[in-house]
């Protein structure tokens, strides 16, 4: 058999192959959970990808930031012109070692998965991005138990992506995917600051 040909029966079964397993695959007949984590850079970015996917649907979206302070990004500039479609609440003080004050990072991270919880569980939206929640967690500023109760509570029509490094492993299991950034290279590492359109 020549090269072409052992190449097109390899892609035919390929094809083959993948057309049983979208045949196969059923409808969860309610949202998604998505975790971004790792060392990696692109944890947030990547959700914000799905954010201009979900408005190119016309979809109706909401982000609770749980870490980032109030300063300007690009992000929030760009998704700033869908306001019919996206509410966004940028609801942390900033970085953990900024305040210093684990008595207020808590009451910050508490209201915001109280207003997380609300809008998960209204019905008004398609996605809610919880970004850098996963910070949260990871210095129990939030307990583990009652964020899994208020995603499984969350409307059937909401999909909700958590971000953040160090995701925790009951997280990990609750969820339907679960991707890894991981650290090659960081431009920080040789002294180069963060970028405007890049980083933030």
């Amino acid at each position: 058999m020549s090269d072409d040909s052992e190449h097109l029966a390899r892609m035919q079964a390929l094809q083959a192959e993948h057309r049983r397993k979208i045949k196969a695959a059923k409808n969860p007949q309610r949202g998604l959970v998505l975790v971004h984590t790792g060392d990696g850079k692109g944890k947030s970015s990547s959700a914000f990808g799905v954010i201009a996917r979900a408005l190119g649907w016309g979809h109706d979206v909401a982000v609770v930031q749980f870490i980032k302070g109030k300063w300007k990004t690009g992000e929030r500039e760009f998704f700033g012109a869908f306001p019919a479609q996206l509410a966004w609440h940028t609801m942390g003080d900033g970085f953990t070692w900024d305040t210093q004050d684990r008595a207020q990072d808590t009451a910050a991270a508490e209201a915001a998965f109280d207003k997380a919880q609300s809008l998960m569980h209204s019905g008004d939206y398609d996605l809610v991005v919880l970004d850098e929640i996963n910070i949260a967690l990871r210095y129990d500023y939030l307990a583990m138990d009652k964020v899994l109760a208020g995603l499984e509570a969350r409307d059937n029509r909401t999909s909700v992506i958590l971000t953040g490094r160090d995701a925790k492993s009951e997280l990990m299991a609750y969820a339907d995917l679960v991707t890894e950034m991981k650290e090659i290279k960081h431009p920080f590492q040789a002294g180069i600051k963060a970028q405007q359109g890049i980083d933030f």
